[in-house]
């Protein structure tokens, strides 16, 4: 369908679509038309930095949208994650920005898909090349990428009624899709809000969150949950430190005094602070995250879940098999741990007695490291994915399916196995994007990107990816490689020595 009021797409003319703020012209990427860098909230800095997001300005005349808008500030990857996670760097202060590509701007009704980029709350953007929304397009989906703030920047909390910023940016960027996305062809109905890592524990936050109810109807989280949601006194601690490090006082007009550059740079070693953190408790922790404010978080994600929050959205939800090797291979620290070391982290993280033995058992020859990887994938990713299953259960929520992405990369000769963020190239489908080789190797299958990419677009036109929905007598969850092969409980036994654990 054509609506020439609010698209111009001609052979001699790039697309054109009309928003709120004014006029906007875009690109071909491919047979897809994208529109680049929208502001979808005003300028962060100045008098409105460190404070909830503001409108943007209208523009005058025709405003170019055909390249990516500036990036928030961040901090940088640790040499050896900086290949595996290449960063775009984009200067400007109009960093609140987001992407649309779409199959027909001048259509209607269409799906649509907005992605909430990972990277530990501190890194990441909705530019980043692994994130084109290109294939979703071309397979009849409005794909939409954002920014939003990090770091201190998003989600510093000093108790003085500000916080959660980051979240506040995303549920501004939902609210400006749910305003205008049907000038690009999509249905405001039928958004789908995605995610991966921190991205994934963004959504699942969003999900529990009451400012965001309406804003999307299904959602998919990809590696992550709400385990590492922050209480305001652990927030407030945080804070604490980060002043410490910088040598100014804990309060907001302090911290907006800092440069944006060195306060994203100081933030950024904190949480890498906690990442090779002595107590092995912490590696899971995130100094900057969603925090349970009272406010736009009332309580706990996993308790508003229980109580019916998010009762009628759909949920995808899921990890990959290996994920937390994507911290011991890369490093070399998987052949580092002994026996002794891999008894004390089980033993700290709070598996109880056995719980090595079991891992061991279902693993025959796997080195100490190995037996790591698979106790702390299951401790951070995939059990609390199955306690938010199990919450919505409970609250007799709308449908819920798992999967586990279980192809292996080569990389690494082939230790990296199925780790963190290797299933993306497969879910976008951009396998010839060569800045993803270094993570999932020179030749990934297509056959994989057909499988994991084609699930996804089901579950997002259709709201089923394709496989049996979870519940607790099956515990039914899709192993994603070539093919799909759905499995009941599968580990059941190592799911069941965290029993108890949320």
């Amino acid at each position: 369908m054509t609506n020439t009021a609010n698209t111009a797409n001609t052979a001699d003319s790039a697309p054109e679509v009309q928003v709120t703020g004014g006029r906007l012209r875009g690109r071909m990427d491919g047979e897809v038309a994208a529109f680049l860098g929208i502001p979808y909230a005003a300028p962060p800095f100045g008098t409105r930095r460190l404070r909830p997001p503001e409108p943007p300005a209208r523009w005058e005349g025709l405003r170019a949208a055909t390249g990516y808008g500036p990036t928030c500030p961040k901090g940088d990857y640790a040499p050896d994650s900086a290949e595996l996670f290449p960063e775009v760097v984009i200067p400007g202060e109009e960093c609140l920005n987001l992407n649309v590509w779409t199959p027909d701007p001048g259509g209607s009704g269409l799906p649509v898909l907005v992605w909430i980029h990972g990277g530990m709350f501190t890194k990441g953007s909705g530019s980043v090349p692994g994130y084109r929304g290109t294939s979703f397009a071309r397979d009849g989906v409005v794909c939409v990428t954002i920014n939003y703030r990090l770091g201190a920047e998003g989600f510093l909390h000093l108790d003085d009624g500000i916080s959660n910023l980051g979240l506040l940016d995303q549920i501004a960027a939902l609210e400006w899709v749910r305003r205008e996305i049907a000038a690009f062809g999509g249905d405001p109905g039928k958004v789908t809000v995605a995610g991966q890592s921190a991205g994934a524990m963004s959504v699942i936050t969003l999900m529990a969150t009451p400012r965001a109810r309406g804003l999307f109807s299904q959602a998919v989280a990809q590696s992550g949950a709400v385990a590492q949601t922050l209480t305001a006194e652990t927030a407030a601690g945080i804070a604490s430190q980060l002043a410490g490090s910088l040598g100014v006082a804990a309060t907001r007009e302090a911290f907006r005094e800092v440069p944006a550059a060195r306060l994203a740079r100081a933030a950024s070693a904190l949480a890498d602070k906690f990442q090779t953190a002595a107590n092995p408790a912490e590696w899971a922790s995130l100094p900057f995250a969603p925090v349970i404010d009272g406010d736009l978080l009332p309580e706990h994600p996993l308790d508003a879940l229980r109580k019916g929050a998010g009762r009628g959205v759909r949920l995808l939800a899921g990890g990959n098999r290996h994920d937390t090797r994507i911290g011991l291979v890369p490093t070399g620290m998987i052949d580092l741990i002994d026996e002794s070391a891999l008894a004390a982290v089980a033993a700290a993280l709070g598996a109880p007695d056995g719980t090595v033995e079991r891992y061991r058992a279902a693993r025959p020859g796997a080195s100490p490291g190995e037996l790591l990887a698979a106790v702390t994938t299951d401790c951070f990713i995939r059990v609390p994915a199955i306690r938010v299953a199990e919450a919505r259960i409970e609250a007799g929520a709308a449908d819920t399916w798992l999967y586990r992405f279980d192809h292996e990369s080569p990389s690494f000769a082939g230790r990296l196995g199925a780790a963190h963020a290797v299933e993306l190239p497969y879910v976008f489908d951009l396998l010839d994007d060569e800045s993803g080789h270094a993570l999932i190797g020179g030749e990934p299958p297509q056959a994989v990107a057909d499988t994991a990419h084609g699930a996804w677009v089901r579950f997002v036109a259709d709201g089923d990816p394709g496989w049996p929905r979870y519940d607790l007598a099956g515990r039914s969850t899709a192993l994603i490689d070539e093919k799909i092969t759905v499995a009941g409980d599968p580990d059941g036994a190592e799911r069941e020595a965290w029993s108890g654990r949320r």
